[in-house]
């Protein structure tokens, strides 16, 4: 079957997300699977470059999957005209830089989230992007999960009647490096060098939020720095200035409060290390990462709160389970497959820039929130 080549720059594949996600599960399974159908008959098929800054490693991960492309000159790819779309899964601090060249070279650009450190360089990139005519988009994986895949459908389909709130939990124990190695690299515990939880996480929530169930009006929160000194990659102590919790209350349009915590530092009890409880007048739902769970006003429970005897209510078994009605795919994957479909046939991409620059706004928003101790009011952004 004829290809439809499209040269992709992929740069921050030496990460933990770049080459899991985005490399393996993504890139390299849509060619095994042959490509990505297009609207002509052909097939879209990747032709990766590898970017990066260290040659060694990147030569070996082209090796382990049959690449021969790779180069830690990232101005040299973005200048040959054999790369159509530019991805970056760099830390987050490195990424406005790399994306603005990427845009000024005429690229279209895809990237990991948050778009840019803060609100207004975010912006700055959604308009320049528009301006010079390239397609854009930002990683929103967490709408192509299963479990919240089959939320959506749930609101789609009136289940809840008027929703009341969405209560989320997202987190784990990330070991402090000492004793056990940290399961997340350590600029994520520095704030100087982009990270902490509620610039990593508050993005996430705001397209949860705003795409299955009412976008954000407003944002109350609390954020700590709960392990203040870690263990980095070397053996070396530092001291944790980003921080690791952030427990939010988010109001969204037509009353509906959401409750969100994010913490690096909890232990899981719970079916899913994210879920989000979302109930309405008509019923409730409780969706994972890959399952959802609900109950109907008219199958509801009446229990009584009487703390002189035990629990005898089995509650977790009074719900059913929404059947997966369809076929999964690995939700980074489904959304490439998209973004090609976007650049090769000029497929609607609701995930842009400008997306992605409302959820940085959240961020921010969430951060001044904790830092004055207020409730902080979200701007819409005009186009």
């Amino acid at each position: 079957m004829e290809r439809t080549p499209v040269g992709i720059i992929l740069n921050g594949v030496t990460g933990r997300m770049g080459y899991r996600q985005h490399l393996v599960r993504s890139l390299l399974a849509i060619r095994d699977q042959g490509g990505v159908p297009a609207r002509d008959g052909s097939r879209i098929w990747p032709e990766l470059t590898l970017v990066g800054r260290d040659a060694g490693r990147l030569a070996e991960i082209a090796e382990r999957h049959g690449l021969s492309a790779y180069t830690t000159d990232l101005d040299a790819a973005l200048a040959d005209d054999a790369h159509q779309i530019y991805f970056d899964a760099q830390v987050t601090a490195a990424r406005e830089k790399a994306i603005r060249a990427a845009i000024e070279a005429g690229r279209h650009v895809y990237t990991e989230k948050p778009l840019a450190e803060d609100f207004l360089a975010s912006l700055e990139l959604a308009r320049l992007a528009a301006a010079r005519g390239v397609r854009n988009g930002v990683v929103q994986d967490k709408l192509f999960l299963p479990g919240l895949r089959k939320l959506k459908r749930l609101v789609d389909g009136g289940f809840f009647g008027r929703i009341l709130s969405v209560r989320g939990e997202f987190g784990y124990w990330v070991f402090e490096g000492d004793w056990q190695a940290a399961q997340r690299p350590s600029w994520n515990y520095r704030a100087e060098d982009g990270g902490g939880i509620t610039l990593d996480m508050f993005p996430h929530w705001h397209y949860v939020l705003e795409q299955i169930i009412a976008p954000v009006t407003a944002v109350t929160a609390v954020t700590a720095t709960h392990i203040p000194e870690r263990v980095d990659e070397n053996g070396g102590h530092y001291r944790a200035t980003a921080d690791d919790a952030a427990y939010g209350i988010f109001e969204l349009a037509g009353g509906i409060v959401a409750q969100i915590n994010s913490s690096w530092a909890v232990r899981v009890h719970r079916d899913e290390l994210v879920e989000f409880q979302v109930d309405g007048t008509h019923g409730s739902a409780v969706a994972g990462l890959r399952d959802c769970r609900i109950q109907h006003r008219g199958v509801t429970p009446m229990p009584v709160w009487n703390p002189d005897l035990p629990v005898t209510e089995p509650f977790r078994a009074q719900w059913q389970t929404v059947p997966d009605n369809g076929e999964h795919d690995n939700a980074f994957k489904v959304q490439w497959e998209a973004f090609l479909r976007h650049v090769v046939d000029d497929e609607p991409f609701p995930w842009d820039f400008l997306a992605g620059a409302r959820g940085v706004q959240l961020a921010e928003a969430g951060l001044r929130s904790a830092r004055e101790g207020r409730r902080v009011q979200i701007e819409e952004i005009p186009r």
